[in-house]
């Protein structure tokens, strides 16, 4: 897994620059800059891996396969994985395609799927598109949403570990009051690498309410509704965990 050693562009990410990135098209024209959440990850991490360790090279093999998934507009430019192999499930879903999680609207909604009626979700899938899943989320986190690898089970060619992500919510969500709290969320995952530490399937395991409700608890604060009146109203902000 020598090629997770970050790079000349991002000490987390690799293939973000040289030869090998001349053609890639990137979701915002050029490469992103991770230099805040990066501030974000150092000052809020609590775990620092030794470099060269495997749980160094696994946190960021996961921080560059996030950073394709979200940034790289064509499959056939990721680095990470074997598009023609890959398969990705959350909390035991069908797994997905590249193709199909383009169809859902991205990462984010693969992420967020649910089985909640649509009159309770606080966050739907089905009417967001990669675009307005991409603005919503950058504007509640606008210091971004860090990820860091705890603890790695096992190595490759089938790699499980657990993972936090956290951020602040420093704007608004779904007309939830920015909190400048907190919010995080746990979980593991499994990936399976080929003979190239390309990721050919990954399985997420994570409580998608614990995330969303965190990002309610600005309701009752002054000028926002009472929690009872969005149970009640039947709105879009109704709480999906009641």
């Amino acid at each position: 897994m020598d090629q997770y050693k970050g790079s000349d562009v991002d000490k987390y990410r690799c293939f973000m620059s040289g030869e090998g990135e001349k053609n890639t098209t990137w979701k915002l024209g050029t490469p992103p800059n991770f230099d805040l959440v990066n501030k974000l990850f150092e000052e809020g991490r609590t775990k620092i891996w030794p470099i060269g360790s495997l749980e160094e090279q696994v946190q960021n093999l996961v921080k560059t396969w996030e950073m394709e998934i979200f940034h790289k507009m064509k499959p056939q430019d990721f680095k990470t994985v074997d598009v023609t192999k890959l398969t990705v499930s959350v909390n035991g879903r069908k797994p997905l395609t590249p193709e199909d999680i383009a169809k859902i609207g991205g990462g984010y909604n693969m992420f967020l799927q649910t089985s909640l009626p649509e009159n309770i979700r606080l966050y739907d899938p089905s009417k967001e598109t990669v675009d307005t899943a991409h603005k919503l989320f950058t504007t509640t986190f606008p210091r971004g949403f860090a990820v860091e690898i705890l603890q790695v089970y096992s190595g490759p060619p089938v790699i499980a570990y657990k993972f936090r992500h956290w951020g602040y919510m420093e704007g608004p969500f779904k007309g939830q009051p920015p909190t400048g709290e907190l919010v995080e969320m746990f979980g593991v995952s499994t990936m399976e690498l080929d003979e190239n530490f390309k990721i050919v399937k990954v399985e997420f395991f994570y409580d998608r309410g614990e995330l969303l409700a965190s990002l309610m608890k600005g309701v009752g604060v002054a000028g926002a509704a009472t929690a009872g009146d969005l149970i009640t109203s039947g709105g879009s902000a109704v709480c999906p965990f009641s």
